[in-house]
């Protein structure tokens, strides 16, 4: 198992990477609808919320690149793992609270139809993604990366 690890890493990388470059790619030219999105949790200030949406998706195309360059992996995988369980409370709680919201993963987002909204999907979805994160903070060594290979595994 030991010498396939780096070419799951590499597998993980590109996988987790990908997605936030999609996701923060989706967003970052309507800044606003991004915006719209993150109010749509009803969690944060309307200030605070507004500079998430406006800051969110540059952090994940930020992220989302140094992932697929294999670039302090085990920093940004931390990071992405961070970011997934985030998205996986916000999920969970305006499922929870019976909101009827899309969570504008990857663009849109805000107010559905009652009966529209997708909330498993979407948890399933980042659970997955916070797996392959956190796979990476433990063998953040992979193939074709751009961190140094004598790196140390965390035991």
């Amino acid at each position: 198992m030991k010498k396939y690890q780096p070419w799951i890493g590499l597998i993980a990388r590109l996988i987790l990477g990908g997605t936030l470059i999609a996701a923060g790619y989706l967003k970052f030219d309507e800044l606003d609808k991004s915006q719209m999105a993150v109010r749509a949790y009803e969690l944060l200030p309307v200030s605070l919320a507004n500079f998430l949406g406006i800051t969110l998706p540059f952090f994940e195309l930020a992220i989302g690149l140094l992932l697929v360059l294999g670039a302090a992996t085990r920093i940004t995988a931390g990071l992405s793992a961070i970011l997934m369980i985030a998205f996986m409370i916000g999920i969970s709680q305006a499922w929870a609270r019976g909101l009827s919201i899309d969570c504008g993963c990857f663009g849109g987002g805000g107010q559905v139809a009652p009966g529209e909204a997708d909330y498993l999907t979407p948890l399933l979805r980042d659970t997955g993604l916070a797996l392959l994160a956190l796979y990476l903070v433990k063998f953040p060594r992979s193939r074709f990366s751009l961190d140094k290979h004598e790196e140390k595994t965390i035991a």
